[in-house]
């Protein structure tokens, strides 16, 4: 039997840096995903290692089940309803087992991703052979939450084929979690995702694993429900960014200018609570969608304008922002900022070709184009294997 999982990736609607000091901010899934596909080895195939196979990055990493359990001898699974952070010393023994695959220093985010992998497989499923083989369509490192993905799609498939999952075995199609069982994912994937990025947020992982849509400030997270069919042109700059420089660069500017930052603040968390308002209010017919679309790409530019006032924009971000223009289509950035992903609303009513022509502008400078619809499922898993 194989269990195959499929977790979105995510966008920040409204709020970004501002939520740091107070403003509510909004996110959302996105139907682009990232695939873990779990299978245990059969007698017959005599196979005891675990495999880690990065089919994307055409990577694949095993470790004999004896060596694990050598080197991890406390990790005879953890009691899954009530899941733990990973500790300073199984963090070590895991370092241990991830150095043996001689992985670049220069690439530390591989290395946390198989971390985090390890930790999960061995707490859920102890010393198993099995084999687990990651594909995704998000970019990495490019403030579409991959990473969060990869933690909270693992988390399902190892769930699922553990005996904490309530679920038809025989039904291939794609199939959700109960609310307990969501739950779990969402905390494993938080934890794992603690081992890549450290302090996390829990707003990755949790849009990830639920999906629609979520609200949060100071900590808190409101999922809210979407009625308003939304799609959005992502645009990856490819330009890399220093999120931690970033964020303190608005801290260092808010210190200079207090009061005028304080009012940029307050402006990004009105725009986010409209935002929040228009997405949630009902829809009754195509005029209405349209006047919900022209308010929310007027937020979304207001929305960009401000984190111009922060200093976060990029000359790469304002070069997507002049092309999409030209189309009187509403952009602003996403996440760090400086780079990464731009967000341009994509309304009802354009035609394709117009769509097609802003694609083919923004691949001649460079940029990697998807087109994403806004707010759809989280978390989904399917069988295969049953006769």
């Amino acid at each position: 039997m194989e269990v195959r999982a499929r977790a979105p990736g995510k966008i920040i609607l409204a709020g970004e840096h501002a939520v740091v000091h107070g403003s509510t901010a909004v996110a959302a899934s996105i139907d682009l995903y990232t695939y873990v596909s779990l299978r245990f080895p059969t007698p017959s195939d005599n196979d005891d290692t675990l495999k880690l196979h990065l089919k994307d990055m055409d990577l694949e990493f095993s470790w004999p089940v004896i060596m694990i359990k050598e080197v991890l001898p406390q990790a005879d699974g953890m009691d899954i309803s009530s899941p733990s952070s990973c500790s300073l010393e199984s963090l070590k023994a895991i370092a241990a087992l991830v150095e043996s695959l001689n992985i670049p220093e220069a690439n530390i985010a591989l290395a946390s991703g198989v971390s985090a992998f390890l930790w999960l497989y061995t707490s859920i499923h102890g010393y198993k052979p099995a084999k687990a083989i990651v594909t995704s369509e998000l970019p990495l490192g490019s403030g579409l939450g991959s990473s969060a993905a990869f933690c909270v799609a693992l988390s399902a498939a190892l769930l699922a084929l553990s005996d904490s999952a309530n679920l038809e075995f025989s039904h291939q199609s794609w199939q959700v979690f109960g609310d307990n069982e969501l739950e779990l994912v969402n905390k494993m994937g938080f934890r794992s995702e603690k081992i890549i990025h450290g302090k996390p947020s829990g707003i990755d992982n949790t849009v990830s694993t639920y999906g629609n849509m979520i609200k949060f400030r100071s900590g808190e997270l409101t999922r809210i429900k979407t009625n308003v069919p939304l799609k959005m042109l992502i645009t990856n700059t490819k330009v890399g960014r220093n999120t931690k420089a970033l964020v303190a660069g608005v801290s260092e500017r808010t210190m200079r200018h207090s009061n005028a930052m304080t009012s940029v603040f307050n402006a990004v968390d009105s725009i986010s609570n409209e935002l929040a308002a228009i997405i949630e209010s009902p829809v009754d017919d195509d005029l209405a969608i349209t006047e919900k679309e022209e308010k929310l790409g007027e937020l979304m530019e207001m929305n960009q304008g401000l984190l111009q006032c922060m200093g976060v924009s990029h000359a790469s971000i304002e070069s997507v922002i002049k092309t999409t223009l030209k189309y009187k289509l509403s952009t602003k950035l996403m996440g760090a900022g400086g780079g990464g992903c731009v967000l341009t609303l994509l309304p009802t009513l354009l035609s394709g070709m117009v769509v097609d022509k802003v694609i083919a502008e923004l691949d001649l400078c460079g940029f990697q184009c998807f087109l994403a619809g806004i707010g759809g499922n989280g978390m989904e898993i399917s069988f295969s294997g049953f006769s």
